[in-house]
């Protein structure tokens, strides 16, 4: 790129000719991205960017580097340290489908090809910066690939345990989680030449054990027992709380993975700080010639009003990697962020989405799990009720989304984030008042709800409320869509082939839903072990991990299709499943 212009000093620079456009001759610390470079509060890489470049680093990011060449030198070596991150998206999950076919689209590459990320990007693309960089800083890996495989971790697409990341890289460090308060103390320990080594929300490799520490079971036992695979994610699972977590401890051939507790939780007024930093919500002009993204789609104008699930879906990682606490902004910082959409020129008044991992969990918190951290012996929420301690209230969330809508410029504010219906059931003050705002004012012609299946057995194992719950639930949404003289819809999250899931509870679940919901389903999702979930657990070890008795789990790459095709087939309405 040989011509800049003032649109490109408004990002973190991507090229050398932006460097010296600025009068730098190095950069403190480099990013590395499976991503390209899209400059937006939902992308982590970014906001660590912006965040260095708060604390008054150089930072400079380069987006889906070419592995072929010599491109990930192209803003030279980093004073401090080399960041590397799979992406917004863990790169095998973005590179296959759930039976193991190469998907030909991605939404974070320009053009939408799904050429430019490697599998196992992590590992790439630190042996990239090891292959042209002898004896370079340290490389520290982050980004939700690292974090769910910061300890021995079944793999699904090489369907093996794989040890810790760090022993697969070439990397030094590795920050976990969200990692915002581990980013700017990383920097200030290695410029005064102080080990990382007590930071919180880190983990390396010694080649002793961490004295306090737990020992988790070590990797050759894991491979040698399944049931120490389980007892390793159990304390591993019940370790992620930065109030009660211990640091941990793994034995690996020899050496040791250590994990630090993890970092503190940003506070309201930190996570107001962080979202009002400078991002331009584009993709960075060096990348435009290629093609747009398509997640600008969605992500330009949303707002993500706060962090952390306590919903604990056994296939989800999003406890394990944001926490099960919830963090979040202040109504001013929300609002204001949506005043600010009214400046771009393509905004046309309408915001994509207002929400979180949760919509409805903004705004409160179990007093006992801000005071004491996360439980170990029992869940906020299972397949059969809530903790009596978590008091469910919508009273806040109603106030932001009324509040939003009165901002001037702001046409339609729509909630396109995952919303628990179980939680609009629960609360009875409120719930009612939250879903009649939802169905008035929110709702862009269909709500999304995850009922994702129907069978007692498989709903324990997934740890999702039972169906009569999602029967409640719909009669509230079609009465008060009568009311309003709405016609809204609602569409279904299915899933097939998740572990206990048989090819008779499929046809239990196609029985549901078209006598009780009168619908065919369009679509559902074959299960994808993912690292950080109970459900890749179980998945692995064919084993109730609560039990530790056998369950069954279907492995047959056909006999999965077959399960899904059964949900989805557009057969007779009422009659002929088989049984």
């Amino acid at each position: 790129m040989k011509t800049i212009t003032p649109e490109h000093l408004k990002y973190l620079p991507t090229t050398r000719a932006e460097m010296d456009e600025r009068g730098w001759d190095q950069c403190d610390v480099i990013l590395v991205s499976g991503d390209a470079y899209i400059d937006s509060p939902f992308i982590g890489v970014a906001v660590v960017g912006r965040i260095l470049e708060r604390e008054g680093y150089r930072v400079g990011i380069i987006g889906q580097p070419e592995i072929t060449t010599d491109d990930v030198m192209r803003l030279g070596e980093p004073r401090l340290f080399w960041g590397v991150s799979g992406g917004s998206v863990d790169s095998m999950v973005s590179n296959y489908t759930a039976t193991k076919k190469f998907r030909k689209s991605d939404d974070y590459t320009p053009g939408g090809v799904n050429n430019a990320r490697p599998d196992r990007a992590v590992l790439v693309y630190t042996n990239l910066i090891r292959k042209h960089f002898k004896n370079t800083v340290p490389i520290v890996l982050g980004g939700i690939e690292a974090s769910l495989r910061r300890v021995t971790h079944y793999d699904y697409w090489s369907n093996k345990l794989r040890k810790p990341i760090l022993f697969d890289s070439k990397a030094d460090y590795l920050i976990y989680g969200m990692g915002e308060g581990a980013i700017i103390a990383l920097p200030k320990a290695l410029e005064k030449g102080e080990s990382p080594y007590n930071i919180r929300g880190v983990c390396y490799i010694s080649k002793e054990a961490r004295e306090g520490y737990l020992r988790l079971p070590s990797h050759q036992e894991c491979l040698d027992e399944k049931e120490k695979y389980i007892d390793l994610f159990d304390l591993f699972y019940n370790n992620n709380d930065p109030i009660s977590a211990h640091g941990l401890c793994q034995e690996v051939d020899g050496r040791y993975s250590i994990q630090n507790p993890p970092a503190d939780y940003l506070d309201e007024n930190e996570m107001d700080a962080v979202s009002a930093l400078p991002f331009t919500r584009e993709l960075h002009p060096y990348h435009r010639p290629k093609g747009a993204v398509k997640c600008l789609e969605t992500i330009k104008f949303s707002i993500m009003t706060h962090q952390g699930c306590w919903g604990e879906c056994n296939f989800c990682a999003i406890g394990v990697h944001q926490g099960r606490t919830i963090r979040t902004r202040s109504e001013a910082s929300i609002l204001a962020e949506a005043a600010q959409f009214t400046e771009y020129k393509d905004f046309k008044g309408i915001i994509s989405d207002v929400g979180g991992p949760t919509a409805n969990m903004y705004g409160y918190e179990c007093n006992k799990k801000l005071k004491h951290g996360t439980c170990d012996h029992q869940r906020c929420v299972d397949d059969t009720h809530l903790c009596k301690s978590m008091k469910v209230d919508h009273t806040r969330v109603i106030n932001l989304l009324r509040r939003l809508r009165e901002v001037r410029g702001i046409k339609k504010a729509f909630v396109a984030s995952g919303v628990r219906y179980d939680l609009i059931n629960e609360d009875k003050r409120n719930g009612y008042e939250y879903l009649k705002e939802m169905v008035r004012h929110h709702i862009s012609g269909q709500m999304k709800v995850a009922p994702e299946h129907t069978s007692p057995h498989v709903l324990h194992l997934m740890n999702k409320p039972g169906k009569q719950t999602l029967v409640d639930f719909k009669k509230l949404y079609d009465r008060l869509n009568k009311e309003e003289g709405k016609n809204q819809f609602l569409t279904y999250y299915l899933i097939a082939a998740h572990p206990g899931c048989t090819e008779k509870d499929m046809h239990d679940l196609k029985r549901f839903t078209s006598e009780e919901l009168k619908m065919n389903p369009e679509q559902a999702q074959v299960f994808t072990p993912t690292p950080g979930t109970y459900s890749a657990v179980m998945y692995y070890t064919e084993m109730d991990p609560q039990t530790r008795k056998k369950i069954f789990v279907e492995k047959d790459t056909l006999r999965k299709e077959k399960q899904k095709q059964i949900v989805v087939q557009k057969d007779n309405f009422k009659s002929g499943f088989a049984s």
